[in-house]
């Protein structure tokens, strides 16, 4: 799989225009602990992690306006697949409110702009606004779980689905991981690592980690640390409009990555997260 220089340049001006990023130690801090240990079942997993993952996070950001709309959201869904969805007026509107408050972001003019000089999106902000409704928000039945609209990409990846009661799948937000944790519903396992034997590090912005939740548990998940709502959402949708593959190896800032993205036979966003695959040499990041 090729380094694609084409999306690692644009990913590059987005992460230079996330004004809204937290500084690791500074507007959050976690505590890595151990690594996690094999599941064998639900019931017998060895925990690496006996404290929170989260020790501080400046809460202050959560009043910026894509982080209020974005929180808005993650209580609007069942996450047992088994259940359908049903999206009410208020949660249609807290849908729209959110794709107004990113859209005014520059990250997502920028992937925008970017779009349209691909042919991927329509230069009309409307249409564009959606377009990402359609591949974001509506609904479909997931495999493997209701034969009624059940899931969708936003769910999935930001907010995370229970499967049978006992796997969690999907669930690659911070910002939720950090609110569940908060509450008591998450139960952090300890770091895990990829097939490059690389350590997660606290005092950058991905990491890969095993967590309990909601009776489930999520074996290996890997997730973007203090970026804003408005980045990922961005960045995740630019992979997805202008990429004829399944996985794209990205770089920027310090980061080798590889977006992992799955589309539906709706041409729904199925699924998209990103794996850390090494760290780059860099004089300076923000």
């Amino acid at each position: 799989m090729e380094n694609n220089t084409d999306l690692s340049d644009v990913a590059q001006v987005l992460w230079d225009n996330d004004v809204n990023r937290l500084q690791p130690g500074i507007d959050y801090k976690i505590d890595l602990q151990d690594r996690a240990g094999q599941i064998l079942t639900n019931a017998d997993v060895t925990d690496g992690a006996g404290l929170p993952l989260f020790l501080f996070v400046n809460e202050e950001f959560f009043k910026k306006k894509t982080f209020s709309a974005f929180i808005s959201l993650l209580d609007n869904y069942e996450s047992d697949t088994r259940q359908p969805e049903i999206i009410t007026p208020e949660e249609e509107r807290e849908i729209h409110t959110f794709l107004d408050a990113v859209m005014e972001t520059p990250v997502l003019q920028i992937a925008h702009r970017y779009l349209v000089e691909k042919g991927r999106a329509k230069v009309n902000k409307e249409q564009f606004k959606q377009q990402l409704y359609d591949i974001w928000f509506s609904l479909y039945a997931r495999k493997g779980g209701s034969s009624q609209p059940d899931s969708s990409g936003f769910e999935h990846v930001f907010v995370g689905e229970t499967r049978g009661g006992r796997t969690v799948i999907g669930f690659h937000n911070w910002i939720q991981f950090y609110l569940q944790e908060k509450l008591g519903h998450v139960d952090y396992r300890g770091y895990t690592m990829e097939k490059n034997h690389l350590k997660p590090d606290e005092n950058k912005h991905l990491i890969t980690l095993q967590f309990s939740w909601k009776k489930g548990v999520k074996p290996r998940g890997s997730c973007f640390m203090g970026v804003s709502p408005e980045f990922e959402f961005a960045l995740y949708t630019i992979t997805f409009l202008s990429s004829s593959g399944r996985h794209q190896k990205l770089r920027f800032s310090q980061y080798e990555v590889e977006i992992v993205c799955h589309s539906n036979k709706y041409k729904n966003i199925e699924t998209t997260y990103p794996i850390l695959l090494q760290y780059l040499a860099v004089t300076s990041w923000r």
